[in-house]
């Protein structure tokens, strides 16, 4: 039987990202609260905690753990440290919900998913685009064969850092921002993209550091084959002055298209079904956006019905492997066919593989 219940929730990182997780936390009141925030950085973790509202504070995150027992940590550090706050959460008895990426590789995907057997608690990435409505109502048509087979699909983020952004210590290199523009700022529309579409088999990509003085590539471009035969095209900078998130699926009965940047709602998608097609039409049912809020709100529900949550560990295999599979075809100039990453692989050790080597990545 299933259980609702008050959450008691923890933010470990209170940067910028950290708003979003506390937002997300108000905007489910009454299922979830927000009883601690944690961060290495006590001025930060204070101007948080003061606009928040945000309960105890705490500079070390075990301390945190063992005082407050929360059910559910909400982790907004820089990526590297994704990895192994999520396992410690874990084995601390709570739910985790951490920002993009989950992790840095494969390995340590595989390692958190131990993790969440050894425990008996999942943790979930944020990929927040897979739960506003439009997407969801697409998700269905999709699986329902409302719309056909899939046949070509678009996937482009195209965003503008300046030099600026990456002053901060831990951004523009491998081993502490984990990857570029692929990584770091793709990822959602990227995941949106496979999810709606599915396994893929094989992908042959570019990247290319062209006008950031940074580690990490600042382009990147691909070309993708899904299982099912569909091909798509991807396209992630962070050097574009007009910036946009575009995906665009075209299926046998419609064209389905949503342009945005970092957030959606129904009107950023637009409809146009193939000539004399006779199909559902585009009605979507409610207008939730892609938010953390709709994501936290998913994640309350698995937890009050103690089930694996959507974008899960499992769930986002396929992304990953993607991810890592990018990277090493642009490393190798040639195409990699989905499963060809395999541990001993040095990009199942770390996501861009002989890319990041001799920068410190171990």
């Amino acid at each position: 039987m299933s259980t609702r219940a008050v959450r008691r929730v923890a933010i470990v990182g209170t940067g910028g990202i950290a708003r979003q997780h506390a937002n997300a936390i108000r905007g489910q009141a009454g299922r979830a609260r927000l009883v601690a925030a944690a961060d290495v950085d006590a001025d930060q973790l204070r101007a948080f905690r003061a606009e928040h509202d945000a309960g105890a504070a705490y500079t070390d995150v075990g301390e945190m753990l063992e005082r407050e027992r929360p059910d559910l940590v909400c982790i907004a550090t820089p990526p590297a440290l994704h990895a192994d706050l999520s396992v410690r959460c874990l084995e601390a008895g709570a739910w985790v919900l951490c920002e993009k990426p989950l992790c840095a590789s494969l390995a340590e995907l595989d390692r958190i998913a131990a993790a969440e057997r050894a425990s008996g608690r999942h943790c979930a990435s944020v990929f927040q685009w897979r739960f506003g409505s439009a997407g969801q109502h697409l998700k269905g048509l999709i699986e329902r064969g409302e719309l056909g087979r899939p046949l070509v699909g678009l996937c482009q983020t195209t965003w503008y850092r300046d030099q600026s952004y990456y002053d901060k210590p831990w951004r523009g290199r491998w081993e502490s921002e984990v990857g570029g523009a692929t990584m770091g700022h793709g990822i959602h529309a990227m995941d949106l993209f496979l999810w709606l579409l599915g396994e893929w088999s094989e992908v042959s990509a570019m990247t290319g550091t062209l006008d950031r003085d940074i580690e990490i590539e600042d382009a990147s471009v691909a070309a993708v084959r899904f299982a099912g035969g569909a091909l798509g095209s991807v396209v992630n900078s962070v050097l574009s002055p007009h910036e946009e998130t575009y995906v665009r699926l075209d299926l046998q009965g419609a064209s389905v298209e949503v342009r945005a940047l970092y957030h959606y709602t129904n009107a950023h998608w637009t409809f146009t079904p193939a000539p004399g097609a006779d199909g559902p039409g585009w009605r979507v049912p409610a207008d939730e956006s892609s938010s953390h809020t709709a994501q936290l709100g998913a994640l309350l529900d698995s937890m009050d019905r103690d089930a694996p949550p959507p974008a899960g560990t499992a769930d986002v295999r396929l992304t990953f492997e993607f991810l890592s599979s990018l990277y090493k075809s642009a490393a190798e100039g040639r195409a990699v066919r989905r499963g060809e990453i395999t541990p001993g692989d040095p990009f199942y050790a770390h996501v861009a593989g002989t890319l990041a080597s001799g920068t410190g990545v171990r």
